[in-house]
């Protein structure tokens, strides 16, 4: 007689248990369809090239040059680090604002040309000497 009570509790639970795990089933397919669907490549992507990477070179002149603006704007703040910069990024960023300080006050007018020059330039001498982890920096 105990076991007879013990099969109807358990048979009692596999009814909504089967009706639950059916439901989940159903969901979990239709999201997993849905998400397939969402993450297909369109006919206007499918052939184009792979996003392009940046180089060491133009991150670093990217970095200086935005920061550079900024500084000279008066916006900067913090220390290199707070701005992303290593401390070789710093140095030229320093360089690069006391030139465009210089040529503001000369008169200058297209101040935002020279600031990617020289950002670039003291980029391209700072991978060329190594780099952040070469030369110097080890």
């Amino acid at each position: 007689m105990g076991r007879a009570s013990t099969s109807r509790s358990a048979g009692a639970f596999r009814a909504p248990l089967l009706a639950v795990l059916a439901a989940a089933l159903t969901v979990a397919g239709c999201a997993a369809d849905g998400s397939r669907a969402a993450r297909a490549p369109s006919a206007s992507t499918a052939g184009s090239p792979s996003p392009r990477v940046t180089s060491d070179v133009d991150l670093c002149a990217s970095i200086v040059s935005h920061w550079s603006r900024e500084v000279l704007d008066g916006r900067g703040y913090g220390d290199y680090q707070s701005m992303g910069m290593s401390g070789g990024q710093y140095d030229i960023l320093r360089e690069v604002v006391d030139a465009a300080r210089a040529a503001r006050r000369q008169g200058g007018q297209d101040i935002g040309t020279l600031i990617e020059r020289q950002a670039r330039e003291g980029c391209v001498a700072w991978y060329r000497s190594g780099g952040p982890g070469e030369g110097p920096w080890r």
